[in-house]
């Protein structure tokens, strides 16, 4: 972005000259030509007005703002909206306030495209960061007069939905890293620990073993090939990477995920609590249930779930209930569907789907728990059990031959 200085005919028809923001010379000439300029000469930025950090963010360099920048942002245009500050006034409040530098350039993108006749939720449509969600949230809360209302039930669901993703990664991540880092621990003793036992035990020249001599193998094996090993393990994540971008392996990888004890159980329930809730916003605000539900399988991570909620989308529109089509997926529980089914028939659809949200909420904390429970004991056995065989395996001559077990 910058300031290009033109010349030429206002939408007075009188000669003029002024500064138009913009990305480019073509940015430029439809800026003033949406103005009622017909500009004749347009001339670039000056290098001494030349901004590191708006180049940074056009190259990508700048890392985009978040769901906590956008929380932020949301819960203060919703406090002055609901104070009577104008839209333009606010945003522009908003704007001197702000650090974060992408957001600060989108919100200076929305003043300005607000102050030119548009509406909010069209200014926002073509900004990164803010999706269909938050657009057509926003929509509904113009077109119905409670933009103060929608913007705070959007800020928490948001918070909310944030704080699912991270507890679900979070359980996710953990025995990842654990494994990891016994990983590590365990390859430092094969091959800076364990040589120095198979040197010591060589120049005994006693027979050693077969868990010793197990120990030695593999020992030597990882100081020759660890890094052919690390080559291979970096081109076969590459190439899984590769697979897991298509859809054949996005669906097949999900499907098998979704199988896994416990960790299946949390990313299922993680999903639906987002779907969940998400919907149950959407509906609040008094968007369709079509319009709702297109959305909201777009916040489904999981393709497998994504696909199943869509065919339930597809026989809604048919014209079928709700309930009926969730009824059929094998993982929506029975009573949940009941619970829809309820909603459906007194017309109650976004309370009962704040509720359903919360149950699903109530039982990913469960299954985090469990999962922590569980799986703590199970990878400290294993690596613990991993770390003592080695240790044993190398002291075990030693013993052996200070108890005159060997010659």
């Amino acid at each position: 972005m910058g300031n290009w200085k033109w010349e030429g005919l206002n939408k007075e028809g009188k000669r003029s000259t002024g500064m138009v923001e913009a990305t480019g010379l073509r940015d430029a000439r439809k800026i003033l030509r949406a103005q009622g300029v017909r500009p004749r000469k347009i001339s670039p930025p000056s290098i001494l007005e030349f901004d590191l950090t708006e180049w940074m963010i056009d190259q990508g360099l700048v890392a985009p703002f978040g769901t906590k920048e956008l929380v932020v942002f949301t819960r203060q245009l919703s406090v002055m909206v609901n104070a009577g500050v104008p839209i333009i006034q606010a945003l522009e409040i908003i704007y001197k306030s702000e650090k974060h530098p992408v957001l600060k350039r989108s919100v200076k993108s929305i003043a300005k495209e607000v102050s030119e006749g548009k509406t909010i939720n069209e200014a926002m449509e073509h900004q990164k960061g803010f999706n269909k969600l938050y657009v057509n949230l926003v929509r509904a809360g113009e077109t119905g007069g409670i933009l103060d209302q929608i913007l705070e039930k959007l800020a928490e669901h948001m918070e909310k939905q944030q704080k699912i993703k991270k507890q679900v990664k979070g359980a996710l991540q953990y025995p990842m890293i654990v494994c990891v880092i016994g990983a590590i621990v365990i390859w430092g003793l094969m091959v800076f620990v364990v040589p120095q036992f198979v040197e010591m035990l060589e120049g005994t020249g006693q027979k050693v073993p077969g868990v010793t001599q197990f120990v030695m193998n593999t020992a030597e094996f990882l100081g020759n090939y660890s890094m052919h090993l690390v080559g291979g393990l970096i081109l076969s994540a590459l190439i899984f990477k590769s697979w897991l971008g298509t859809k054949v392996g996005k669906i097949a990888f999900d499907n098998f995920v979704m199988k896994l004890p416990l960790f299946g159980e949390l990313i299922i329930k993680g999903n639906l609590a987002t779907f969940s809730r998400t919907l149950a916003t959407m509906l609040g605000a008094g968007i369709t249930l079509t319009e709702s539900l297109n959305v909201c399988i777009e916040t489904v991570d999981n393709s497998v779930i994504a696909e199943d909620l869509g065919n339930v989308r597809d026989q809604v529109v048919q014209g079928k209930t709700f309930a009926e089509p969730l009824m059929r997926i094998s993982y929506f529980p029975e009573m949940i569907s009941s619970m829809v089914k309820v909603g459906e028939q007194t017309g109650n659809l976004d309370m009962m789907f704040f509720k359903v949200s919360e149950v699903f909420e109530d039982e990913v904390d469960e299954v985090i728990g469990n999962m922590t429970k569980l799986i703590e004991p199970i990878i400290i056995v294993v690596l613990g059990g991993m770390v003592a065989t080695i240790l044993i395996a190398m002291y075990l001559p030693i013993f052996m031959s200070a108890g005159g077990g060997m010659e």
